[in-house]
C-alpha cells in the first residue's frame, strides 16, 4: 500500500518508535513495528515469545516460526531469534507456503 511504501522511505513508524521508547523509557514497555501500518506497544516480554511458555522445552524437537517483521525492532523479531525457535523470514502468505512445503512436505 501507499503509506508503507512512503514509511519504509521515510522511517516514520521507526522514529516514531524511537520517539516513544524515550519519552516513556520508565514504563517498562517495549515498542516494535508492527503490520504494514502498525506499531505495537506491549508490557516487557509480553511479545511473541510470550507463547513459548505455553511449550514446554522438550515436548517438540523443534519449533518453527514464520514471520515478516523479524528486524532487530520489528514485532516478530523477538520469537525470530529465540533460541527455542528456527526462525524464517517470508515476504507473503505465498511465501510462507513455499517455504513450508521445502521444509515439511519434500
Amino acid at each position: 500500500n501507499d503509506y508503507e511504501k512512503i514509511d519504509l522511505a521515510q522511517g516514520i513508524r521507526k522514529n516514531m518508535v524511537a520517539a516513544m521508547q524515550k519519552e516513556f523509557a520508565d514504563l517498562g514497555l517495549t515498542y516494535s513495528i508492527g503490520g504494514q501500518i502498525s506499531f505495537d506497544v506491549f508490557p516487557t516480554g509480553w511479545d511473541k515469545t510470550y507463547c513459548l511458555q505455553y511449550l514446554p522445552e522438550g515436548d517438540f524437537d523443534e519449533v518453527h516460526f514464520f514471520g515478516d517483521k523479524t528486524f532487530e525492532g520489528g514485532n516478530d523479531y523477538e520469537i525470530f531469534t529465540s533460541e527455542r525457535t528456527i526462525g524464517h523470514t517470508v515476504t507473503s502468505p505465498e511465501d510462507t507456503k513455499e517455504q513450508c512445503t521445502k521444509l515439511f512436505m519434500s
